[in-house]
């Protein structure tokens, strides 16, 4: 856990109380099925696909990797996985931990690079399968050079998800759920609530209870385990997310941030709410990847649904209200591949994870996660 914090800059907390035991509970999960691949629905004799090239971002180094390659393990694979330039840490260890686990050699191979060696890693001939997970801009790049090849390939892509708040939801507990939506990992998560969507009558009030709830963020030392928010990833995310802020101060809405003392050396943000947002603002369509909530209203579920499919992305949704009916005829509306009801960014082996349109495309987690690892056999 220290080394996966000081790897990525997450507060510790976070490490310890969720990456690393959901890390270990994919491993758990796929290695029961190693034996029964016959039901993972890839046909009665399913095989390996055979050398499966894996690349992970930085924002999930241990878990993304778990993602990867526990699936492909289970389903017979060898794989070549490439984590981020700026996260290395852990996955290297990762691979100290196969050679004393007794993992034969050439089976999990770890390679450390920047773009350049991922692009070389997908266009190895001896690939047959590439899992990435990344920006959308390298996921089509990724499209099109195994166009016309045999190879195959799970996509996670990016997001832009909406968090849906109906008049008659638990407020406090949505609350609790907008800011985990957006501030857990430093928003540094393709599936983070960064739209919020409330009902106009109950605007005010959840905003009042919102900001006061933002306030007592500590934003500070990732190894300090009463953190809340760490450090954002790297200065170049920094300057990403401050430029987008930037754009929404000029275009119009009106920014709230948290008072918060930062550290004086490291890269930080403070939480930031922007109201007034309207669908033709860039921090409404385009994804920031930090710590910043952009507010928009809506008057009725037809009218909530519209504007959060109104995105080129379709990862993730949240929908909050007290009945049922409402929660399950919103989530059936909503063209976004995971969908929770009263809650946001829960996550489980057993699930699978992915998304729609410019999110990218298969799943990751589940049956049809390790289905992915398989081709069919007869």
């Amino acid at each position: 856990a220290v080394l996966e914090t000081l790897d990525n800059g997450k507060p510790i907390r976070e490490t310890r109380d969720t990456d690393i035991p959901l890390a270990a509970a994919h491993f758990f999960y796929h290695a029961g099925w190693a034996d029964k691949l016959e039901y993972a629905g890839a046909g009665a004799k399913p095989k390996a696909h055979g050398v499966a090239a894996q690349i992970i971002p930085w924002n999930f180094p241990l878990l993304m990797l778990s993602w990867k390659v526990a699936p492909a393990l289970a389903a017979g694979n060898t794989v070549v996985l490439k984590p981020a330039e700026t996260t290395p840490l852990t996955a290297l260890l990762f691979a100290e931990v196969c050679e004393q686990a007794g993992l034969p050699a050439g089976v999990v191979n770890i390679i450390t690079g920047d773009g350049a060696t991922g692009s070389h890693l997908v266009n190895h001939p001896g690939v047959d399968k590439i899992a990435f997970t990344g920006s959308t801009a390298v996921g089509k790049s990724i499209a099109r050079a195994i166009a016309g090849t045999k190879k195959v390939a799970t996509l996670e892509l990016g997001g832009k998800g909406a968090n849906i708040i109906y008049d008659d939801a638990p407020i406090d507990q949505a609350v609790e759920g907008i800011v985990n939506g957006i501030f857990f990992n430093q928003g540094h998560v393709c599936c983070a609530g960064s739209r919020l969507f409330l009902q106009e009558n109950i605007h005010d009030e959840v905003l009042e209870k919102l900001k006061r709830r933002i306030s007592l963020l500590r934003v500070g030392n990732p190894l300090d385990k009463n953190t809340d928010v760490g450090a954002i990833n790297s200065a170049a995310q920094l300057a990403r997310i401050t430029e987008l802020a930037a754009t929404g101060d000029a275009e119009g809405p009106e920014r709230w941030q948290a008072n918060c003392a930062l550290p004086e050396k490291g890269f930080w943000y403070r939480p930031t709410i922007f109201t007034g947002v309207t669908q033709a603002h860039r921090i409404a369509r385009e994804e920031i990847f930090g710590p910043v909530l952009s507010v928009l209203t809506f008057r009725t579920p037809a009218e909530a649904v519209e504007k959060a499919n109104n995105t080129p992305y379709g990862l993730s949704a949240g929908v909050w209200s007290d009945k049922g009916s409402k929660v399950l005829w919103t989530a059936q509306q909503l063209r976004a591949g995971v969908i929770w009801s009263n809650s946001f960014n829960k996550f489980d082996p057993a699930s699978p994870f992915g998304g729609y349109k410019e999110s990218g495309w298969g799943r990751e987690g589940g049956r049809h996660g390790l289905a992915a690892y398989l081709k069919g056999g007869h």
